[in-house]
């Protein structure tokens, strides 16, 4: 076996030797065993996944958080010659299909889709009908609840590899704790001895963290790019923060570019290829570029604003030197951006009276203890952002309250690519009556028409599936072009313990306490920076790597300049005055839409410039006093707003 592994390494993937940790795994893998593989971030993760595919018989299912990381594995398979294919959004219809018949043929070994793929009834109703080897979860902290990047759909992963008869997992990640990496292989019942993880600590990233106030942090890092050789990555919190100081930089004669979420896709991509291929020497970016970003002479990461997190640092710095090269991660700090990253957090923590209006829709909603939910819409009424919602929904799944059904799109549309009569003289006998039914019950608005399931149900008794089903199978014929939208969820509810009276408070008290963590979290980044002992050895001590040197030499602290972080100015507090007047502003202001009885979070969320769905539907940032404390930490605003309401 192991000569053969050899010679696909060498013939595949052009490689004369594995790294550390990659012949374990795979060798696990292809035994059956699953996996939790945990190598620095640039250490080829992704082989594990790729050289075992090529091993065993069947599809292997990819999830992935990304669609950048999705593109780019796509784009390396096939330049090794392995069948490989995503189900994403970018898909036209007749890729869409194109892909869907290759798997079901047995032509594609490695299926990648993200997470929220599985919402999707038809994408279910195909891949329940797919041999699978194996499921490999990549970014897999995003399972964990205490993890930095927490997804709460990633925590329904046992259920689909379970309903899938999915025989072992391969979770990947970079950054996992003790606590995270305990979390993770318990939800999938991974053997300790099958946990891999190599060592964190990477002798050629010189860490340094550069105290500096902000009016002097431009001229700061024009220094310190003129210091750098080849290529790098400048990170910065906000999106506007980017063109500003991309802006800066071309000024100054630094072939600088910015990149952020906001850009158009075509933008996107044609910036990062310039990048990766070296017309764009320096990036300066937010956390939306680099995940997937695979350029192995990255010589220097700077970081303008703190990053979100130690897990988010050590991700951002492990982009550079993956050649093995000597690259510098330098951090250009200060606590001046502390409130934004806190604010945050702050903005995510739904109210209390938040979560009895989302547990009222559930009495009231449902039908034959049946709940069926559409996201955006419950986000707009419960004023709890999207993220936060879905956690809260996957918490009360934890707590035996909803125990979800499936989900489907609440409009379907289809338009004829073949006459009806042609298609109809296809079919014959019951087949041929069902499909005139469909039709003759659908309501066409010229081109497109709409099926109406209710009606086919009571005159056909035909249950929903069916009706997907033949749609779906006239669409892959070519026949029709089907349209699908508005996701909708439906979960069967416990009436008795949705009537807890305790329930919105212990869910409050969760809520509260996952907030606490996340300020824990960036209290803990606070003091790495401060840290008078050897930066590379705690950072690799905090991921549970006990392996690495003492001191490493090449950090600032063991260059002897340790770093004590200051505010550039102290912000300055408006008037008690000023404060109250644009509280009762927006008092007055959402009075005028019938809400009332504001909880002290939504005058806070106000005052620091949050923005939470029930601001943006009764356009609230139009009002002067929006965001007048957004300098200032939400907590200070809290004791400030509370002293002032006597409260």
């Amino acid at each position: 076996m192991f000569l053969q592994l050899l010679s696909n390494l060498k013939q595949v993937f052009g490689f004369d030797g594995f790294r550390e940790g990659q012949e374990q795994t795979i060798r696990q893998l292809i035994d059956g065993q699953s996996s939790l593989a945990i190598f620095p971030t640039g250490s080829g993760k992704s082989l594990c996944y790729q050289l075992s595919a090529l091993h065993l018989p069947h599809l292997t299912l990819v999830v992935s958080p990304l669609l950048a990381l999705i593109k780019d594995q796509l784009t390396f398979l096939e330049a090794k010659g392995i069948p490989a294919a995503s189900i994403d959004s970018s898909l036209s219809a007749e890729q869409h299909q194109h892909v869907i018949q290759n798997v079901k043929a047995g032509n594609i070994k490695i299926l990648m889709v993200s997470v929220e793929r599985f919402k999707n009834e038809r994408f279910r109703r195909f891949i329940s009908s797919v041999a699978i080897s194996q499921l490999v979860v990549d970014e897999a902290h995003c399972i964990s609840e205490w993890g930095h990047n927490f997804r709460p759909d990633y925590l329904k992963l046992p259920a689909y590899k379970n309903e899938l008869n999915i025989p072992q997992v391969l979770l990947l990640t970079a950054t996992a704790t003790a606590k995270v990496k305990k979390d993770m292989a318990a939800k999938f019942a991974i053997q300790p001895q099958h946990i891999v993880q190599t060592g964190f600590y990477r002798a050629n990233l010189n860490l340094s963290v550069v105290p500096v106030a902000q009016q002097h942090k431009n001229q700061e890092l024009l220094n310190t790019i003129n210091q750098q050789s080849g290529c790098g990555i400048v990170y910065v919190t906000l999106q506007q923060t980017a063109e500003v100081v991309a802006q800066y930089l071309q000024q100054q004669g630094i072939n600088a570019q910015a990149y952020h979420a906001g850009f158009a896709d075509d933008k996107k991509q044609d910036i990062q290829q310039r990048f990766m291929s070296g017309h764009i020497p320096v990036m300066v970016a937010t956390i939306a570029f680099g995940m997937g970003i695979d350029k192995s002479d990255i010589r220097f990461v700077v970081h303008y604003d703190l990053p979100k997190s130690i897990e988010n640092y050590s991700q951002e710095i492990g982009r550079a030197g993956r050649d093995g090269q000597q690259s510098n991660c330098i951090t250009l700090a200060n606590l001046d951006s502390l409130h934004t990253l806190e604010n945050f957090v702050y903005g995510d923590t739904p109210t209390l009276n938040s979560i009895e209006l989302l547990l009222e829709n559930i009495k009231k909603e449902s039908q034959h203890n049946q709940w069926e939910v559409q996201i955006t819409g419950l986000s707009n009424d419960t004023n709890i952002r999207q993220l936060p919602l879905k956690t809260l929904l996957v918490q009360l799944e934890l707590m035996g309250i909803l125990t979800p059904k499936h989900a489907y799109f609440a409009e379907f549309k289809y338009k004829f690519l073949a006459k009806e009569n042609d298609i109809l003289a296809m079919f014959e006998g019951e087949r041929k009556t069902f499909l005139q039914a469909v039709f003759a019950n659908t309501q066409f608005k010229k081109v497109w028409g709409e099926p109406d399931f209710l009606s086919l149900q009571q005159q056909y008794q035909c249950d929903r599936s069916r009706v997907v089903t033949a749609l779906d199978y006239l669409h892959e014929k070519k026949l029709i072009e089907l349209q699908t939208k508005k996701m909708t969820e439906v979960y069967q509810v416990v009436p008795q313990q949705l009537n807890s009276p305790d329930l919105a408070q212990q869910v409050f008290v969760y809520f509260t306490e996952k907030e606490q963590s996340e300020i824990n979290r960036i209290a803990a980044l606070i003091r790495f920076f401060e840290l008078d002992r050897c930066l590379s050895k705690n950072l690799s001590l905090y991921f549970d790597d006990k392996q690495s040197p003492e001191n490493c030499n090449h950090c600032s602290v063991c260059l002897g300049k340790v770093a004590k972080l200051a505010y550039s100015s102290t912000p300055q507090w408006p008037g008690d005055n000023t404060i109250s007047d644009a509280c009762a502003q927006l008092t007055e202001h959402l009075k005028a839409a019938g809400i009332i009885d504001l909880p002290i979070s939504i005058y806070c969320q106000f005052l620091v410039g949050l923005t939470v769905p029930m601001f943006t539907k009764q356009k609230v940032k139009k009002l002067s006093g929006f965001a007048l404390c957004e300098a200032l930490k939400y907590g200070e605003v809290k004791g400030k707003v509370q002293a002032l309401m006597g409260s």
